[in-house]
This record gives structure tokens, sequence and C-alpha cells, in this order.
């Protein structure tokens, strides 16, 4: 195997195909090279934080230049190596559980093992591949989401796809159930130049079909009405206001990619690490909500659940049980979880029984997915929804 010096623009331009061919050998299904320019992406972020969007992620806003000056968070850095990785589980039965009141929802990334390690471990393979190639000393380091790195603009420079209005990153061919990551590396690697134009057209989709509108505007997300960050980030009280219109999401919530026409076209992963466990994709409300202490500890060891914690887990189906439709088992599950609360779930437990004990007439009414005769393949217009059969192709 030949062994050359990082300087050589013929053997950079090698080294950067062998690179590609590695990620796909690895497991990623795109790898793509950009530089480290993003004062773009820089001044968008301090002008979100500057609205209070961030919520109670304070951490957004710390490390200052390091986000979008990659060089100062790994001094030498000149390249980035984008990676991205499909996650969706073949099979979820997405939209049946998010229309059964009773079932608990799971955002989709996180029915199987966490994700940080396993993409972390392929990463720092593909950084040892790249090591061994070169002669003399290369500075280099992954990262998947545990660090300062604004990995959707570095992603989109890349040609991953395409910021979408619901400022996730979609890709033509893959649609936006994929995981990302990084290598900031020292060598001089020839950028690509695939940027894919954004295809979003006049579709709003993901808009009007978030629960909380928690999207001001088009690709601006406030996170403090979005349901992800309220069941994973949010560590407080969830606003009463919200609580309603969270519905059955316990972690996290998939509705702006379940909708989106792009993900007719994503595929579902191999990865058997990302498969379900535990029978999460479609577990009762009631069963989660009657584990103990010890039962959340075992079940969701490997699994990003657990960085939530049992408070925020039973705060969060605490809720999910005050909109459940079977009133009777819900009342009577979380009458049996009052007794020893904290005091953050007996607040959630509490508000949960005044709201199933409401005639239903004072109940608000809960949204639900659009049925829509199916559309054909492309950017749907603003007037048009997309059906259940378009969201099952690709979900």
């Amino acid at each position: 195997m030949a062994i050359f010096m990082p300087d050589n623009s013929h053997d950079l331009q090698q080294l950067a195909t062998d690179i590609k061919t590695w990620g796909l050998e690895l497991g990623f299904q795109q790898i793509a090279i950009t530089d480290i320019d993003l004062d773009t992406a820089g001044e968008k972020l301090r002008r979100w934080l500057d609205r209070g969007y961030q919520g109670g992620m304070n951490w957004m806003a710390e490390h200052g230049e390091k986000r979008w000056q990659p060089s100062r968070l790994l001094p030498g850095t000149v390249r980035i190596i984008t990676a991205r990785m499909d996650y969706l589980p073949p099979d979820t039965s997405l939209i049946a559980v998010l229309r059964n009141s009773n079932k608990a929802y799971i955002s989709r990334y996180a029915l199987g093992r966490d994700y940080h390690r396993l993409v972390r471990k392929r990463l720092a393979v593909l950084s040892k591949k790249i090591e061994a190639r070169v002669q003399g000393s290369v500075i280099q380091r992954p990262f998947v989401d545990s660090a300062p790195v604004l990995e959707k603009p570095l992603a989109e420079k890349a040609g991953q796809g395409w910021m979408g209005k619901h400022t996730l990153i979609l890709n033509s061919r893959a649609g936006s159930w994929f995981f990302l990551g990084e290598i900031y590396t020292s060598l001089p690697l020839p950028i690509d130049n695939s940027a894919q134009a954004n295809q979003c057209g006049s579709c709003s989709a993901c808009l009007s079909i978030c629960p909380t509108r928690a999207f001001p505007a088009p690709y601006v997300l406030d996170a403090r009405r979005c349901i992800s960050y309220l069941t994973i980030e949010h560590s407080g009280p969830i606003p009463e206001g919200l609580r309603p219109l969270m519905g059955n999401r316990v972690f996290g919530c998939d509705d702006c990619q379940a909708v989106c026409p792009w993900n007719r076209f994503a595929r579902a992963t191999d990865e058997k690490d990302f498969r379900p466990r535990h029978g999460l994709a479609d577990a009762d409300l009631a069963t989660l909500f009657n584990w103990s202490e010890e039962d959340f500890s075992a079940r969701t060891a490997g699994s990003p659940i657990r960085r939530i914690g049992y408070q925020r887990w039973q705060r969060n189906l605490a809720v999910a049980m005050g909109n459940a439709a079977d009133r009777g088992s819900a009342v009577q599950a979380l009458k049996s979880r009052l007794p020893g609360s904290s005091e953050l779930v007996r607040e959630h437990i509490l508000w949960a029984l005044e709201r199933q004990m409401l005639s239903p007439r004072d109940v608000p009414k809960r949204r639900n997915f659009p049925v829509q005769p199916a559309q054909t393949v492309g950017v749907l217009d603003t007037h048009q929804s997309i059906s259940t059969t378009d969201i099952d192709k690709g979900a």
C-alpha cells in the first residue's frame, strides 16, 4: 500500500477517493469533503441565539467562535470530512403509533442503541485508515454530535443535501432520516463541488404539520416550542399550554420528517444496532409508565433515551397519559404512580388526571395527520398535503 506525503495534489485526490470508498465499506451512505469557512452559518447562529430560540440549551452559546471557526476548536484543521448514515428502522408502524393515543411514540432514531458510539467508532476507524496512508504527522479528530460543531451547515456545504424548512438536512436520494458525523483534518484534501440546490420549493408540509407550531418562519426553529426539545433537553415542567399538543410523543418528534415528500426516497437502515429494542417501537403508554427506575435503567442501557433520566421519562409519559383516549386505564395508571413521585412528576400527573376527568367537550381536540389522496412524486405546493400512504413509503 502506497505511503505518501500529504502535499502532492495527485496523491491527495487519490486519498480523497479512497476515503469515500472506505467510508462506504464502513457503512456510511455518503462521504463528502468541505472547507472550514462557516462565517455565514456563524452569523445565522448568532441571530438565532439573540432571539432566545435555544431555550435552556445554554451550551449553544458557549465556546464562542469555535463553532464557526473549526481551526479554533482543533488547531491545524483545514478540511472537514462529513459523513452520513441512515438510521430509519424498517416496519416501525410510525403513523399507526402516532394515531393510537394509547401508544408511546418515540423518535425513530432512539429505538435502538445510541448512535454516538457506533458512528464515532466508525469515524475513528476511518481516521486510522487515513493516518496509515499518510507519511508524517496529521491532525485529525472525529465528532458525532458531541462538540461545538455546526454539523448541518458543514453537511450542506459538502453536498450531503440542503437545509430544509424544518432545519434538517434533506438529500434528494435519501430524505432526512440519517445521522451526521465529521472528521476535522489538517490534510488539504480536494473539496467536493456537489452541493445540492434547495428543492423545497413552495412546499410547507413540515411547517404546517408541527403540533406545537415550533417554526416561526421557514428554516427557523423555536426550540422552546419543539417537542423534541421539551421531551429531551428541557429539564423543568413542560408549559401547560403545550402539553395537550404533544399527544403521545414521549421522546422526540418526527412529524416534520414523516410528512416530508422527500422521505419517500429514504431507505431502511441495515445497521442492526438501530433496530428497535424492548418493544419500544409500539409500546403501550401504561406499560412504560409502570416501569420502575430499575426497569428504566435496565431497558434503556446503551440507548439515547437513558440521557434524560427517569424523572423526565415519567414526566413525559404523564403528559401523554393525560392525552390518551383510554381514560380508565390512564387514570388508574396515573393514580398508582402518584404516591412517592417527585415534585416534577407529581405536577404532570395531577395535570393529566385533571385533563382525563374533564368531560369530552371540554378537552381540546388533538391534531391528527391529514388523510388526503396520494400525491405524485415531486415537490408539493402549499395547498397540497401528503397522504399517510406517501408517509409510509418514506417511514
